[in-house]
């Protein structure tokens, strides 16, 4: 290798493994003072971020290093090696790591059975981190609602509210901005296994969409009594609004009995199906069961949408007023 491209690649390199660890735990979550009653969540949560960082930094570097061999190989320069790599590291976490199995594979059986162990290993870790979320932002729900509680009974005066509602909403905020980056990071690390599953799936990832109930359209429904609206799918989970009898709303698929309920004002949240009025019955969302590749790839298709909504869910109940007082 050319001695500048040698250099070029080499500084690409440490850039690339300088961006997966330029922050600290401090840096990202702050310190623990000891007055943030989900520190536990947030911790939890942001530990959820390493997976997914470190399988997609590994994806990247394989692509970009690809680009600059490439783009030093035909214009025989460091331009054109910075060049293909800055290609290649776009495109890396897309191609790169179907690109490496298909290399340390020796044939496609084993390509197929290697590209199945890596979905079942990432699904697991999307359950562990959309657990995370729900609990994190299920405390920073009933914290807020303790404060409006305690402020509506008179046992915190309303100045005193406002300053804990107000820092609430900021760690809100702050825990929102970790989520949003680690789906972003799983995005990125689920365009390498859509790459993956077009050549491993008989008919890609779009012969998944059967089996992607979650991402029906949306239907009208209307309420059949006063229907608590809760932050996640399941019972135990923070109750975030209500439904009034005869109340229209918009609805999908959800799992464990429930649906997906937008309101008039935006707001999203969990309603149970039963107590729904819809014109035609909903489908359940869960996931798909299955150890074979197809289901393993649908499942993560459906985990990775799943948690994309939640994250936008609970921005849109911050931006409505969840984290007020008045709210």
């Amino acid at each position: 290798m050319p001695r500048p491209l040698h250099r070029a690649t080499a500084a690409l390199m440490a850039s690339l493994i300088l961006a997966g660890c330029v922050t600290t735990r401090a840096q990202r979550i702050g310190e623990d003072d000891g007055t943030d009653a989900c520190r536990a969540q947030v911790v939890a949560l942001d530990s959820t971020g390493n997976f997914f960082a470190e399988d997609i930094l590994r994806g990247a570097a394989i692509g970009a290093l690809a680009g600059a061999a490439v783009g030093g190989a035909t214009s025989r320069d460091w331009r054109g090696a910075l060049l293909g790599a800055a290609i290649g590291g776009a495109g890396g976490a897309a191609v790169g790591y179907f690109a490496a199995v298909q290399r340390q594979a020796g044939d496609q059986a084993a390509v197929t059975a290697q590209v199945g162990s890596d979905l079942q290993r990432e699904n697991a870790e999307l359950i562990r981190t959309q657990v995370a979320f729900d609990q994190l932002m299920d405390c920073r729900v009933r914290s807020a609602n303790t404060v409006r509680e305690a402020v509506r009974e008179g046992r915190l005066d309303r100045p005193t509210g406002v300053a804990r509602m107000n820092e609430i909403r900021g760690r809100a905020q702050r825990d929102l901005a970790l989520a949003q980056q680690i789906n972003t990071q799983i995005g990125t690390r689920g365009a390498e296994f859509d790459t993956a599953i077009d050549n491993v799936v008989p008919g890609g990832k779009a012969s998944l969409a059967g089996a992607l109930v979650g991402r029906a359209q949306p239907i009208r429904a209307t309420a059949r009594r006063t229907v608590p609206v809760k932050l996640s799918p399941n019972a135990g989970s923070a109750e975030i609004a209500q439904l009034n009898p005869r109340e229209a709303v918009q609805v999908t698929p959800a799992t464990g009995g429930y649906a997906l309920v937008e309101t008039s004002s935006g707001l999203r949240g969990y309603a149970p199906v039963d107590a729904l009025q819809t014109p035609r019955r909903l489908p359940d969302a869960t996931p798909p069961a299955g150890e074979d590749v197809r289901s393993l790839a649908a499942t993560n298709v459906a985990r990775r949408d799943n948690f994309a909504q939640s994250v936008g869910n609970a921005e849109r109940l911050a931006q409505a007023g969840g984290f007020e007082l008045a709210g």
